[in-house]
C-alpha cells in the first residue's frame, strides 16, 4: 500500500543529525555524476503571480518527484508561501511507495545543505549569524547552523517588522532595523527571502564572511549585488547556477567549485580568510534522500523497529 504522510508525521520523523549526514553524501554523489537529475521544470502561475516547480531525480535506488508551489499571496491567507509534496517510488517497478507533505522537509533540508557547507567552509569560530528573511527558512537555518557552529548571536531582518519581532523572539535572537545593521560584522549571512532585487550589498560584508544565498531561484531574480558576487563563489550545481540563478547570470560571476567536489576532496577549499558566497538552487537529490529518511523511519515504526 502507498504510505501517506502529512506535515505532522514528517516533522516527527525527520531528524536533523542524520539528515545532515545524508545531505553531505548526496552533494558528493551529485558532483561525482552518480545522480540522474535533469534541471527542474518551472511553470508560471500568472493569476497568482506564483510558480510551480517540478523536480524528478534517481539516486541510490531512490526514484522521486517533488512538486513545489511558490505563491507570495499565501502570506495574506495565513499559509506558507512555499508548499511542497514529494512522491517516492520504487525505481525497479515504478510502484508509488509514499506521498508526503514536503513543506517542512524542504525547509529543513535547505538548511541542512547550508549547514553542511558552513561546516566545510566557514571558520570554526563563526558565532554571529545574520538572517535576511524571517520565514520558515530563517527558523530552520537557525536550528541547523547551531548544530555545526557555536552560534552566540542571531540577527534577523526582513521587510515586515512584525515578522522580524516574532522570528527573533522564537529564535532567541535580536531584530535588526535594516539589512545593513544585521550584516555588519556577521560571520555567517543567510539570505532566505522571496526578493527579486538585491537585499545584500557586498560592501556590508566583513572580510572572511560566509554567505549562504538561498533565495532568488529564477534567472531574473537577485538577492545579492554585484559587489557581493565578486567574492569566491561556490554552488551546489554548476548547471543550475549557470541557468537558474539571477545572482550568477546577471552579475557575470564564475563558479569556482561545487560544494560536492570540495567535500569529496576533488577540488581545494578556498584560501583561509576568503569571503565566500555559496549559491544554493535546491537540488532534487537532497529532497530524495530526505524523503527516504522519512519513509524508512515510518516503515520502521509500522513494523515496531523504531
Amino acid at each position: 500500500m502507498t504510505m501517506h504522510l502529512d506535515d505532522a508525521e514528517v516533522r516527527r520523523l525527520l531528524r536533523l543529525e542524520p539528515l545532515i549526514a545524508c545531505v553531505r553524501e548526496a552533494l558528493i554523489d551529485l558532483s561525482a555524476g552518480r545522480v540522474l537529475q535533469p534541471l527542474r521544470t518551472v511553470m508560471e502561475l500568472p493569476s497568482e503571480q506564483g510558480l510551480l516547480f517540478l523536480k524528478p531525480v534517481l539516486t541510490r535506488g531512490i526514484l522521486a518527484t517533488k512538486l513545489i508551489t511558490q505563491l507570495p499571496r499565501n502570506a495574506g491567507r495565513g499559509l506558507p508561501t512555499m508548499l511542497a509534496t514529494i512522491v517516492l517510488m520504487d525505481p525497479k517497478t515504478g510502484r508509488t511507495l509514499a506521498i508526503m507533505d514536503a513543506t517542512w522537509l524542504t525547509a529543513l533540508r535547505t538548511a541542512a545543505v547550508s549547514a553542511v557547507t558552513v561546516d566545510c567552509l566557514a571558520p570554526k569560530d563563526a558565532r554571529i549569524v545574520a538572517l535576511l528573511g524571517s520565514g520558515a527558512l530563517a527558523r530552520t537555518h537557525a536550528l541547523a547552523l547551531r548544530a555545526v557552529r557555536p552560534v552566540s548571536e542571531i540577527r534577523v531582518w526582513s521587510r515586515n517588522p512584525d515578522n522580524v519581532s516574532r522570528c527573533a523572539l522564537e529564535l532567541k535572537g535580536v531584530g535588526s532595523s535594516s539589512a545593513e545593521d544585521a550584516v555588519r560584522g556577521a560571520d555567517i549571512v543567510c539570505t532566505v527571502t522571496t526578493a527579486s532585487e538585491p537585499v545584500l550589498k557586498g560592501a556590508w560584508l566583513k572580510p572572511g564572511a560566509f554567505v549562504a544565498a538561498i533565495g532568488a531561484p529564477r534567472p531574473t531574480w537577485r538577492e545579492l549585488d554585484d559587489d557581493a558576487m565578486r567574492n569566491v563563489l561556490i554552488a551546489d550545481s554548476y548547471e543550475a547556477a549557470a541557468r537558474e540563478s539571477g545572482d550568477v547570470i546577471l552579475s557575470g560571476s564564475k563558479v569556482t567549485a561545487e560544494i560536492g567536489e570540495i567535500l569529496a576532496g576533488a577540488r581545494p577549499r578556498p584560501a583561509v580568510g576568503s569571503t565566500i558566497v555559496f549559491k544554493a538552487l535546491g537540488q532534487a537529490v537532497v529532497d530524495a534522500v530526505a524523503a527516504r529518511l522519512v519513509y524508512d523511519a515510518a516503515s520502521g515504526l509500522e513494523h515496531g523497529v523504531v
